[in-house]
């Protein structure tokens, strides 16, 4: 099969589709990897590397659309993107379908089969597509939120480990998931005060044989929600609903709860925001002030430590794309339901039922899609 990797194009996005190493697996099971020019090169995977790994490597992206039968990205692919993609064509990348009207409608109209990272589930009923890129969004959230404290970014000019004889600073993280964990035990290690909400009681109860008494764990409510904002410095939103958009904690109204200074850091971003007043934004322009609170709500959070999560997301992918590859992505499908889980769009028709409700849009079932191929 020809395997695609193009070049990414969102604002400030550096990860690639696949390394080195990946090409080299994939091209010693016998495929063709087509690699565009310079696809690495800003995290110092050049395109001798690819090269020598066995890829082909092209100029243009129109190059890479027209010739592959499977294109593997990181990104939702934008709208000069999706526009390329073609009946038959195989997509493998993060889509974040939700909230995003007109990415779903360009890849129904495009009559391509894509199948979403963020969607693959696993025994144990986890997301191990996600997972990886969760782990880094969930420690760069506190990074994040510990320089937007600082006053010359708009911040309340707090130091969240605080000082011998000052108090440290309180953060808040509303998800126990990995994001979440991954949050908290940032936080922890930077000698925050931390609390985490989650509606899962095992979940806390995991969590408080984890961490202990120097974490605090609380039933999510309204209620506690209210309690913890207007004593809380950094909100770390790490809430999710597989394929669906996130629920909005947080309204307009709660900001005037924080005190002013106060940052909200929504992970969430990608599936729309679990913050009323959040919007997607890059990092080019990573924060907006609403009502004195700072908002940093950057897209592609792990982006900025491009190279770390570009191993870390084909460590998780690689066995998925060799199985797509190797046997076909109906019989791949067939053959897992994990993987079959990933499909949300096939021919023009939506087979996630979460990207459907959100859209008000029809859901062909995938077990009608299985049956058919």
């Amino acid at each position: 099969m020809d395997i695609g990797v193009p070049r990414e194009i969102k604002n400030n996005e550096f990860r690639v589709g696949m390394t080195p190493g990946g090409v080299k697996e994939l091209v010693r099971d016998g495929h063709r990897v087509l690699v565009q020019c310079g696809a690495g090169s800003a995290i110092g995977l050049l395109d001798e590397d690819y090269a020598a790994a066995g890829a082909e490597l092209v100029k243009e992206a129109s190059e890479v659309f027209v010739r592959a039968e499977m294109v593997v990205k990181v990104k939702e692919p934008q709208p000069e993107e999706y526009r390329q993609l073609r009946p038959g064509q195989l997509l493998f990348t993060y889509l974040h379908l939700a909230p995003d009207l007109a990415q779903t409608t360009g890849l129904l109209k495009s009559g391509c089969t894509a199948i979403a990272y963020e969607t693959v589930t696993d025994a144990r009923g986890g997301l191990p597509l996600l997972a990886p890129m969760s782990e880094v969004a969930g420690r760069m959230a506190v990074q994040a939120g510990a320089h937007c404290l600082e006053k010359a970014q708009g911040g309340r000019g707090v130091l969240l480990g605080g000082v011998p004889g000052v108090a440290p600073g309180r953060v808040l993280v509303l998800g126990g998931g990995v994001v979440g964990i991954n949050a908290a035990r940032m936080a922890l290690g930077l000698g925050a005060d931390v609390t985490i909400l989650d509606k899962s009681l095992n979940r806390l109860k995991e969590l408080d044989n984890l961490y202990g008494p120097g974490l605090k764990t609380l039933y999510s409510t309204t209620d506690n929600i209210e309690f913890e904002l207007a004593r809380s410095d950094l909100v770390i939103g790490a809430v999710l609903i597989p394929g669906a958009a996130a629920p909005r904690l947080v309204t307009r109204d709660m900001l005037k709860l924080l005190p002013q200074g106060a940052v909200l850091v929504d992970v969430a971003i990608d599936q729309g925001g679990c913050f009323e007043t959040s919007h997607a934004t890059t990092h080019q322009q990573p924060t907006f002030e609403v009502d004195g609170i700072v908002h940093y709500c950057v897209a592609n959070m792990p982006g900025a430590v491009a190279r770390t999560s570009t191993f870390a997301l084909t460590n998780a992918t690689l066995p998925f794309i060799q199985a797509l590859v190797n046997r076909g992505w109906r019989q791949a499908l067939q053959q897992d339901q994990h993987l079959a889980n990933g499909l949300n769009v096939y021919q023009g028709n939506i087979t996630c039922q979460a990207v459907a409700e959100a859209h008000g849009l029809d859901h062909t079932p995938l077990a009608q899609v299985l049956a058919t191929s």
